[in-house]
């Protein structure tokens, strides 16, 4: 999915011309990624509606299932439990999470989420601002749990 806008000169998107099947965008509409663990879909972003400022989404994450520890050396993780009972590692230390917490990942902290509870695990995610180019924006510290899963296409900037 491409959103298909007008741009000035410097590149910025010009909000006269959005409409709304340009901002919006189903859960459905992009690919899941798995290659961390869990169901990653990234659903807002300069891929999908050319958002320069960064990007964001949602997560499902089953019992006992956990994202791999990574850190993001440009950007803030911001992210919102919506339903679940989850732990994040950061640098080391845990941090217990529940259904309407929200947690605020600094710059260049590894962080590692897992899935304590019994039931399904729901996240809303957002990083900003943008690496310079998307393969700088995430640096593995453990291996993947689908190593040969690509990266998820997020576009680069607008």
């Amino acid at each position: 999915m491409t959103a298909t806008t007008e741009t000035d000169v410097a590149g910025r998107v010009n909000n006269d011309k959005f409409t709304a099947a340009q901002v919006r965008v189903n859960r459905e509409a992009v690919d899941s990624n798995t290659r961390r663990g869990g169901d990653i879909r990234v659903t807002l972003s300069p891929k999908t509606v050319r958002s320069c400022s960064g990007f964001g989404g949602i997560l499902k994450l089953a019992p006992g299932d956990f994202i791999t520890e990574h850190y993001h050396p440009y950007s803030e993780e911001f992210i919102h439990v919506v339903a679940g009972d989850l732990e994040m590692v950061l640098n080391g230390e845990p941090i217990a999470l529940g259904a309407n917490d929200s947690l605020m990942v600094p710059i260049g902290v590894r962080h590692r989420l897992v899935n304590v509870g019994t039931t399904e695990a729901h996240v809303v995610f957002h990083l900003s601002p943008l690496a310079p180019r998307p393969e700088l924006g995430h640096v593995d510290t453990e291996e993947a749990q689908r190593p040969e899963l690509a990266n998820p296409d997020v576009g680069g900037h607008p």
